[in-house]
């Protein structure tokens, strides 16, 4: 048995062993959260002043809170940032109940904010980040203030076709045999094939960026749950896809009471673009930022772009009624476009079709509220 394809009852337990210091950005610092079960790592990045209301920033698929490291120094100055590693990724140990699913990781984010205390936050999510931030902002809209999900994984009928390997990791036993097939790749070239897969220009990516992703990638390689995260993950998020009724992502998108901005990436290879559309008319009211020459990361692609969408969320947020919980309960949603967010040369030629128009749903929270992660 590969060491990366751990038996249910071991899976479900082993933490690992932490092979090697986590990289730690100028002006961040990580801390531990040990909840009953669950032990999350937590990256910090303080805001320049006290009172500024808490984000929390949830990466995707294979990633952690280093995908947010670039946007997150740009909007310190209006929000008090954490990015939080899921189980299993990061520097995150595995769940001991051993769940991956959609479910398991809203749970821990839920969980998290509760412990902390820190909501309603200014909720970010990416890729399978964007899936599990839908899931926490439909079930518990109180905390959440705004919701903004780039390139989130939301169900598709028509796959992108670069996604199905990544999808074939929901296969059991397929960690196990991409393991082997894979095992004379060095760090380098896996890294260099997730970066043509996720940057619309893996060029934008810097040297000391590129030697740091791949010192990350042999620490995560070490250890010995790194597959089995990626393949239970995986199996939770196609589960997830096939969910219907109230369960189903795109029925709690409708019900997302926050205001929501949306970005996408005119070249993302795993989340198609025509998506978008569909996005901004179950995601009432929201915002849609399109970058077409970014890809799946827009947030690491184009921060400065992406910071000043965000910016115009957070502002008319606070413009809003006051005293609303959960996104203003519905209110001011409705605003016609200020202007939007305009593209810049060398920003991936940003396009705005600012706010969709549409009333909140007020439909109940409770619905699926066995999903909610309360424990």
């Amino acid at each position: 048995m590969s060491s990366t394809e751990l038996p249910d009852a071991l899976a479900a337990t082993a933490a690992g062993p932490r092979v090697s210091a986590v990289r730690v950005a100028e002006g961040e610092r990580l801390r531990t959260v040990t909840l009953p079960g669950l032990t999350l790592n937590v990256r910090e990045r303080p805001a320049e002043r006290t009172g500024l209301p808490p984000a929390l920033y949830v990466h995707g698929l294979g990633g952690s809170s280093q995908n947010w490291s670039a946007l997150m120094p740009l909007l310190a100055d209006v929000v008090d940032g954490e990015a939080v590693d899921l189980p299993g990724f990061g520097d995150s140990p595995p769940p001991d109940d051993g769940d991956y699913s959609v479910t398991g990781h809203a749970r821990a984010v839920i969980r998290l904010l509760d412990a902390g205390g820190r909501g309603p936050v200014h909720l970010f999510g990416n890729s399978l980040g964007g899936a599990v931030a839908t899931r926490v902002a439909a079930v518990r809209p109180d905390l959440v203030r705004t919701l903004t999900l780039v390139s989130p994984a939301l169900p598709e009928l028509r796959v992108q076709r670069n996604a199905w390997p990544t999808a074939l990791l929901a296969v059991p036993g397929a960690a196990a045999l991409l393991t082997r097939l894979t095992r004379g790749w060095t760090a380098e070239q896996r890294v260099r094939g997730v970066m043509a897969l996720c940057y619309g220009d893996p060029g934008r990516v810097t040297d000391e960026g590129f030697r740091n992703a791949v010192e990350e990638m042999e620490r995560r390689l070490a250890l010995p749950y790194f597959w089995d995260a990626m393949a239970r993950s995986t199996r939770g998020l196609v589960d997830a896809y096939t969910l219907g009724g109230q369960h189903g992502l795109w029925r709690q998108a409708e019900r997302v009471l926050a205001p929501t901005l949306l970005v996408y990436g005119g070249r993302d290879q795993l989340v198609g673009f025509r998506m978008a559309a569909r996005a901004a008319t179950a995601f009432r009211g929201a915002r849609m930022l399109t970058l077409p020459d970014a890809g799946h990361v827009a947030m690491m692609e184009y921060p400065e772009t992406v910071a000043t969408a965000v910016r115009e969320l957070i502002r008319d947020r606070a413009a809003g009624p006051a005293g609303a919980v959960g996104g203003d309960a519905g209110h001011g949603r409705n605003r016609a476009a200020d202007g939007g967010v305009s593209g810049r040369e060398g920003d991936g030629g940003a396009t705005d079709h600012g706010d969709r128009g549409g009333s909140a749903r007020h439909e109940g929270a409770d619905d699926g509220a066995e999903d909610d992660g309360r424990s």
